[in-house]
């Protein structure tokens, strides 16, 4: 009886969250090791679906590096990288499009569906949702000015009429982080950045982008629950925040600055990491917002 109890009460925890959540939009990046595990592949759909099932409008950006990398090495296509971002030649570009927006894209909205959602699939060249440009990296001083990542792009703008229209008739949208360049050409853009700036356009509540890690640690290595943006630009000032994290929490603190609620960094290995954070007074990761904590 006791833990009938405590299921009742936990359902009870959520319920003010629920509430203040209900008709807001929430965006969540999903990636790494969360899309390689059946388990928290399936857990991931069950949060989403249920954050629909409450009122909640939620959006899903995901990756998938790995994925794309597996197939390039059975196809016999050299994989080559400057500085974490891969080399895109047409070739290439044709393999990304592929597995983005048709392999990885597809599993995440039939896993969606399966529990009952009503997912949908898009790039984000449909409907012009995501407008790109070249990516373009100088080198000062060499005798090469600038560095070709070939088919890179960065996002130029958002159009979410797409989305919008979605949302109003109950669908869960999934975009797959390929956008549109000049004269129609597809690029390969970071699906952190590109889940920032639709949260951004949508004005969403949250932005959620799940890693690998807990979240964001101070100098001991204690996770840190909350931060301000002041705080957290000054924690990548003086080398807190370091490598592949530095990216992960200026993308959040852009989209703070750009008017999203909250934006959280959270561990995707974790099951049900999203309701967790949502849904629960402490959350599992780390959550930044504009202003005083």
């Amino acid at each position: 009886m006791e833990d009938t109890i405590r299921r009742a009460e936990i359902l009870i925890e959520a319920l003010p969250y629920i509430q203040a959540f209900a008709g807001k939009t929430v965006v969540v990046k999903y990636g790494g090791h969360a899309m390689q595990d059946p388990s928290l592949e399936d857990g991931f759909a069950q949060d989403i679906v249920l954050l629909a099932t409450v009122g909640i409008h939620p959006v899903v950006v995901h990756g998938g590096g790995p994925q794309i990398g597996q197939v390039l090495s059975q196809l016999g296509i050299e994989t080559r990288f400057h500085k974490g971002l891969r080399v895109t030649d047409e070739r290439t570009m044709d393999v990304v499009e592929m597995v983005l927006a048709g392999l990885v894209n597809g599993a995440v909205v039939r896993r969606i569906n399966k529990f009952g959602g009503k997912g949908v699939g898009l790039a984000g060249k449909d409907g012009n949702l995501v407008q790109a440009k070249k990516m373009r990296i100088e080198r000062p001083g060499d005798e090469v000015p600038e560095v070709d990542l070939g088919q890179v792009g960065e996002v130029s703008e958002i159009h979410p009429e797409i989305l919008t229209t979605l949302i109003s008739q109950g669908f869960i949208p999934v975009v797959a982080p390929v956008g549109q360049g000049r004269g129609g050409k597809a690029l390969n853009l970071n699906a952190d950045h590109v889940a920032g700036r639709i949260a951004e356009a949508l004005k969403a509540e949250k932005l959620i982008l799940l890693t690998d890690v807990d979240g964001v640690k101070d100098k001991n290595s204690h996770l840190l629950s909350s931060l301000t943006v002041s705080q957290a630009e000054s924690l990548i000032a003086d080398g807190t925040i370091l490598g592949g994290m530095i990216p992960k929490v200026r993308c959040v603190v852009d989209a703070v600055k750009n008017g999203v609620e909250k934006t959280h960094i959270i561990n995707g290995t974790l099951r049900h990491a999203v309701l967790l954070e949502i849904f629960t007074r402490g959350g599992v990761g780390t959550e930044l917002v504009k202003g005083d904590i």
